[in-house]
């Protein structure tokens, strides 16, 4: 079986053979309910792939449809001038970069069609070739914009460069409302929605439908296409991994599995990620191997987010579904960009309930994490994690404590923005990456935890005080019997004072009592 890695082009993809799980039903759908799209997807989702689908089914080229559902809906197949934009083409680091991306890619069309425009301007070259192609051709044009956003992700944390890009794509994708009457069919696509005063305040004609359920399946596997399409090769991952194939399904599952694009929906598996562990026969973070952007932590330090609320969060349909110029929460832009995913929802209040899509985003996400909230290199995390996990495994309290103050030791200021939420992220990384059971402020009916720490042989329960004492934080930990709730447990219950120092920016002291 051959696997489309890295192949985004359809014509390719069907004329040489590669495996392909047919969304084509959905795209006659599409091509035949509206005619202005946004969808909004991850990275490494297909949104590419789906674009060249609709740019050769628009093409008319029949052939490259046999056998697949589409073949069987469509009749006319007429043919349609088509142009493809991809703005994920180059890096931007300037404004000067995007113009000359624009620049490169209107002259493809702008000599094809022999179209000259008086206005010079990226807008003015746009609406012009779109005019001159219907005039030539007598058909109405197609549009594909391809990573839409990637020049304003690119800018996240550089106010004035973002504010370049979005004037400018501002009124380059406005063309697509007055230019309506000479288009077909649009369609863009990206990873992030920016609403209100972005580019998208004038494209009120998009219809977008990423959280639709009717296209909740259009990017990605479902387990019912990975069992029609891949059945006998995960026979052979099973096998290559002493494995059952129900064994295998699970694992591709729990690792894979789990992103639902709105309420209600069948889960999808990350396409990306399945097709590289059937093609290499072996688990592995296929999707965060292939870079997390740095804007996403950013995002979360500048808004002083507490991690642990990243499982479970709960939030309206309007806050996920567009991201505002002004706004700090990292929140819309963890969902659109596929960190965290719809999990439940309350019908009647219309909240929805997020986290992590599965053990893949989950550990990766939280490793990746670790060097921007300590000095602690992503080759040291293997062995900082190993003396962790060992000195809690043995209830070793001041081997765990020492560790931590060594970890927390070199923590520049900068990286320090609020103190108390500083330390408790800090160590809730570091026992999710351990892999324990860890809840940070636990409640309980007389207070809340700071840290809790389960391991096979102890439960450990963590008070921090803040420019207080030791002594203080551990009186807290008896005074309201944090420990109550595990009196029956059968395991050691530690409890653990330590007081953080404002001056030094680390752990002072500690006292512990059994």
């Amino acid at each position: 079986m051959r696997y489309p890695i890295g192949v985004q082009t359809f014509e390719k993809l069907r004329s040489e053979g590669f495996v392909y799980v047919d969304k084509t039903a959905l795209v006659y759908k599409m091509v035949n309910e509206s005619s202005c799209y946004f969808l909004s997807r991850p990275r490494r989702f297909g949104k590419s792939l789906l674009l060249s689908t609709l740019k050769a089914y628009f093409e008319g080229k029949k052939e490259l449809f046999e056998g697949l559902a589409i073949a069987d809906l469509e009749k006319d197949w007429t043919e349609y001038p088509v142009i493809h934009l991809d703005l994920n083409a180059k890096p931007f680091t300037k404004l000067q970069d995007l113009h000359d991306l624009l620049h490169d890619q209107l002259t493809v069309y702008e000599r094809e069609y022999n179209s000259e425009a008086v206005d010079k301007s990226s807008e003015g070259r746009f609406r012009h070739l779109i005019r001159s192609i219907k005039e030539k051709t007598g058909k109405k044009v197609v549009v594909l914009i391809d990573e839409y956003d990637k020049p304003i992700l690119q800018a996240i944390g550089n106010e004035e460069l973002q504010d370049q890009f979005r004037n400018t794509l501002k009124a380059f994708y406005g063309v697509l409302k007055s230019a309506d009457a000479d288009l077909r069919f649009t369609m863009l696509t990206g990873v992030t929605k920016f609403g209100k005063v972005s580019v998208f305040s004038d494209l009120n004609n998009l219809k977008d439908i990423s959280m639709s359920p009717h296209y909740a399946e259009v990017c990605g596997i479902t387990e019912k296409e990975l069992h029609a399409n891949f059945d006998e090769v995960i026979v052979e991952l099973a096998d290559a991994n002493n494995q059952t194939k129900e064994q295998a399904y699970e694992k591709l599952r729990r690792m894979y599995d789990g992103y639902h694009f709105c309420e209600n929906s069948v889960g999808m598996y990350n396409p990306f990620s399945v097709l590289l562990t059937l093609s290499d026969n072996r688990y592995d973070d296929y999707w965060f191997a292939t870079g997390t952007p740095t804007y996403l932590v950013e995002l979360l330090k500048k808004s002083g987010f507490d991690l642990q609320a990243l499982s479970n969060y709960e939030t309206s349909e309007s806050a996920l579904s567009s991201i505002h110029r002004a706004d700090i929460n990292p929140i819309p832009v963890l969902f659109q960009s596929g960190y965290l995913t719809i999990k439940g929802y309350d019908k009647e209040f219309g909240v929805y309930k997020l986290d992590y899509p599965n053990e893949e985003v989950r550990q990766g996400f939280i490793e990746f994490l670790l060097p921007y909230y300590t000095y602690c290199q992503t080759s040291a995390q293997k062995t900082i994690v190993r003396d962790f996990v060992l000195s809690l495994r043995g209830g070793d309290v001041n081997k765990f404590m020492k560790l931590m103050q060594s970890l927390l030791a070199d923590t520049p200021y900068e990286l320090i923005r609020e103190l108390e939420n500083h330390y408790q992220n800090v160590m809730y990384i570091i026992t999710k990456l351990m892999g324990f059971y860890v809840q940070a402020e636990y409640r309980t009916s007389r207070g809340r935890i700071d840290l809790l720490i389960g391991t096979d042989k102890y439960i450990y329960i963590i008070e921090l005080k803040f420019e207080g004492s030791a002594e203080e934080a551990l009186h807290q930990i008896l005074a309201k019997d944090y420990a109550l709730p595990f009196a029956t447990d059968g395991r050691e219950i530690i409890r653990i004072g330590a007081n953080v120092s404002k001056e030094t920016r680390n752990i002072e002291q500690w006292v512990v009592t059994r």
